[in-house]
């Protein structure tokens, strides 16, 4: 799953529009490799100034990462409606950075 994840997700870097909204509402679980494995792709997106929000947390999901300390690691937000002002605000954010 981990391959898969960066295989899929890494070449929306190169696109026009590079903000991710990953909603994982239908995973029941996760094991540590996907959940490390999130935490870098999002550190990756970040690093090429795009969003990456990861949203609909099942609750024994967001369990593990808080178990495993990665939940602080990760923009998480509760829905995909939130998710989607969060990365309007980055986006902002960015601008208004690149204008100074």
């Amino acid at each position: 799953m981990t391959a898969d994840l960066s295989n899929c997700l890494i070449p929306l870097l190169q696109n026009d529009v590079k903000n991710l909204v990953l909603n994982l509402k239908d995973i029941k679980n996760i094991d540590i490799a996907a959940a490390e494995q999130l935490v870098k792709l999002q550190q990756n997106f970040y690093e090429q100034n795009a969003s990456f929000v990861v949203c609909e947390l099942q609750p024994e999901v967001e369990d593990f990462l808080e178990e495993s300390d990665l939940l602080e690691m990760m923009n998480i937000i509760p829905t995909e409606s939130e998710a989607s002002d969060i990365i309007m605000m980055e986006e902002i954010e960015r601008e208004l950075l690149d204008e100074e």
